[in-house]
């Protein structure tokens, strides 16, 4: 039988939920099962259970981290039968918990039946690792799937409020999105030079709590408002040659920006006005199409360098201005780009990158002539 516990959430509750809430309420389930594709999400989540329910002031004794392929039967009962000493509890983690071997892996099964109360057990799954079913079955499972572009925005701000005790203005989140994109490291390596950024500003100003603004994350990231990677997206669906040419050299300075990522949001933004122009064609109308266009990136699995609300208007506003000739020479002419980047012998990056857009920008007037 699973452990039962009084922070056990619904079922649909997500992860970040239900860690939250044992950390509030001071009550642990015996056994958590961390998973899924979100390494981030998973450590930091590791790391709060654990400051949450193990005293710092005793925790050289109480705290023992392993890797699962390290331990025999023997050594793993040891772990899980070692009383705390001089606290209410102690943790285990249990790391790559998948490669425990076979005798390791019949231990734990038979802890897992009846397991101590005052041990907190953390079996930890690697990215990239099927979901352990019996595992799942027997301990509270919290499933780390990468966040979506929306939920993204709003960590930001939960990170930023939490974490580094400063808030972030929504258009100061959605810029900093923009330009450094959904990897929640790189997130909250930035967000946190904003932070300092801001705080050391804040006893001059003299406010309650320091604020993260446009202007601070323009000084910290080194992008400003309409020189980011969506802006460019914009200009080449608007067909805005001299604004996507004049931004191209911008968004490849920008940190961990590469040709290869702006071809890859280009070509979803390609596969999106083509499917966009196929549905109107089949006579939908233009004010359902940022449902169509949900409905495309949720079965696709697109990404769109943006939230899919913001994405979703933007395709809409253009998909009039774009044929089904000029979608499917777009398609070609990216997957040229994209051979071609595999091959710089001939052009650097910003070269083709450039060749892209102007000809990306000319599908209309082909359409024209």
């Amino acid at each position: 039988m699973p452990p039962k516990s009084t922070a056990a959430p619904a079922k649909e509750a997500s992860p970040l939920r239900v860690v939250t809430a044992a950390i509030q309420s001071q009550q642990f389930a015996p056994v958590y099962y961390l998973h899924g594709d979100d390494d981030f999400l998973k450590d930091a989540a590791l790391r709060d259970l654990l400051a949450a329910a193990i005293d710092e002031g005793t925790r050289d004794f109480n705290l023992e981290q392993r890797r699962a392929a390290d331990l025999d039967a023997e050594a793993l009962a040891s772990l899980l039968t070692t009383p705390p000493m001089l606290a209410e509890r102690r943790a285990v983690v249990l790391r790559d918990v998948t490669t425990l071997k076979k005798a390791a892996r019949s231990q734990l099964d038979r802890y897992l039946k009846n397991p101590a109360t005052d041990t907190l057990l953390l079996l930890h799954s690697p990215t990239g690792t099927k979901p352990d079913t019996a595992l799942c079955t027997a301990s509270v499972s919290l499933d780390f799937a990468p966040l979506t572009p929306e939920r993204i925005r709003k960590w930001i701000a939960h990170h930023a409020s939490t974490v580094l005790q400063v808030d972030i203005a929504e258009d100061a989140a959605q810029l900093l999105q923009q330009a450094v994109g959904n990897d929640l490291h790189m997130l909250a390596a930035e967000i946190d030079k904003c932070a300092s950024y801001v705080l050391g500003a804040h006893d001059a100003a003299n406010v309650a709590r320091p604020m993260v603004d446009i202007d601070a994350v323009s000084a910290v990231v080194g992008v400003r408002r309409g020189e980011t990677v969506t802006d460019l997206l914009d200009a080449v669906a608007r067909h805005d040659a001299a604004t996507a040419t004049n931004l191209v050299a911008h968004v490849l300075a920008q940190p961990k920006v590469n040709a290869v990522q702006v071809v890859m949001m280009l070509s979803t933004q390609a596969f999106a006005l083509s499917f966009g122009r196929a549905r109107r064609d089949a006579g939908i109308p233009t004010n359902r199409l940022p449902q169509e266009f949900f409905a495309f990136l949720k079965e696709t699995g697109g990404y769109p360098g943006r939230p899919w609300g913001e994405a979703a208007s933007a395709w809409t506003n253009v998909t009039d201005q774009w044929s089904a000739d000029a979608c499917q020479r777009a398609l070609q002419l990216l997957l040229e780009t994209d051979m071609a980047l595999k091959d710089t012998r001939v052009s650097n990056e910003e070269q083709l990158l450039m060749s892209l857009v102007l000809a990306l920008c000319a599908t209309r007037t082909r359409k024209a002539a």
